[in-house]
């Protein structure tokens, strides 16, 4: 069960990295820890990727946190919290040096709230409640304060997997579960307000992983079951289309996590390695080049990676040549990659103690 929750949020990783104001020299990095209801903080030296626990660090927070979300102003973090009873967000005011401070009272959401997302202007915070099958929108203020918007939670008739919305902030993508094909709908959104416009049958009746190119033209799932990433052309309306050759297989097992790195050029695939809840298999970050006309992925020469094992997402630096994964099972923790030209090299693990569920980085 543990490893679910842990890919349920995986897609936190590729809408939550955001470039923030006000902050010089050092990254910090904030990964959400739901078996001990905390958030452990690093300090990211933006010059080698090396991170360094804050002294202060961890903290606490709600039952269960499951997904982290930035304000684009790097003043504010939110947090997800799914644990029995909880079902609400918290929000922590970021100071200068990466510490946090809680601002209470939480804001309530739907039942199970698993992932969250912010359009790009910081304008509106999205969270995806798993067992109402809810969508709940949130104005935000100058103080970061949370208010939800009329109608909200909006019903989505679906039980979110992975959630992203587009750089434009115009559409919101949400994958789901189902016994005969995977699903992902589109919604757009105006004045932060979703309106369903398509649902598209995917290659899986999984889909886990969700991630746009930094232009709004493709759309990337990974599809966990069927061992193979799906790309899709956005169109203006938001409808999706698959690209030709889609879907891409590349002896993948279990993909769960994908991201794309921040100039659309190269994408990435957390793999891990064995069947859903078995053991005993390899895991690896497996890398692509993306064709700039047609968004289809082209193996790196010297791909895939080996992880630690059971990776279950990856965020990469925004402005940094760092991509950072998170993993389960005995190494449960993060571990931190050098990027060059789509090739991966380690630089270290850290070790958080449980199965982390979600990381954003704050620059």
């Amino acid at each position: 069960m543990l490893q679910k929750l842990a890919v349920v949020v995986l897609v936190v990783a590729s809408f939550a990295c955001v470039l923030s104001c006000g902050k010089t020299g050092n990254h910090f990095l904030y990964a959400t820890i739901p078996a001990t209801n905390q958030i452990a903080v690093f300090r990211e030296d933006p010059y080698s990727g090396v991170l360094t626990q804050l002294s202060e660090s961890p903290y606490n927070v709600g039952s269960g946190p499951q997904s982290a979300a930035l304000h684009p102003s790097g003043k504010y973090l939110y947090v997800s919290n799914a644990g029995q009873g909880e079902n609400d967000i918290s929000l922590f005011d970021i100071n200068s040096d990466g510490t946090i401070t809680e601002v209470t009272p939480r804001t309530a959401t739907g039942t199970l709230p698993f992932l969250l997302a912010m359009d790009p202007g910081g304008a509106f915070l999205y969270c995806a409640n798993v067992l109402s099958n809810s969508l709940s929108v949130f104005s935000i203020s100058s103080s970061g304060s949370l208010t939800p918007l009329g109608n909200s939670p909006f019903t989505i008739n679906l039980s979110p997997k992975n959630m992203q919305i587009s750089p434009s902030g115009k559409f919101l993508f949400i994958s789901a579960p189902s016994q005969v094909t995977g699903l992902v709908a589109t919604f757009s959104l105006t004045a932060g307000v979703p309106a369903f416009v398509s649902l598209t049958s995917t290659a899986d009746n999984d889909p886990s992983g969700l991630a746009v190119s930094p232009n709004g033209s493709y759309l990337y799932t990974a599809n966990s079951t069927a061992n193979s990433v799906s790309i899709y052309s956005i169109g203006s309306s938001g409808a999706l289309t698959p690209v030709t050759g889609s879907p891409l297989s590349a002896n993948f097992q279990h993909p769960v996590a994908v991201t794309v790195d921040p100039k659309g050029a190269y994408l990435y695939v957390a793999d891990q390695g064995t069947s859903q809840g078995t053991t005993g298999g390899s895991s690896n970050i497996a890398s692509f080049s993306i064709s700039s006309s047609t968004g289809f992925p082209a193996a790196v020469t010297d791909s895939p990676f080996a992880s630690e094992s059971e990776s279950s997402f990856v965020v990469l630096d925004p402005t940094g040549p760092y991509l950072f994964v998170g993993n389960q099972a005995s190494n449960a923790g993060v571990q931190a990659f050098g990027v060059s030209a789509g090739s991966l090299n380690t630089i270290a693990s850290y070790s958080v103690g449980n199965t982390p569920s979600s990381i954003v980085i704050l620059q």
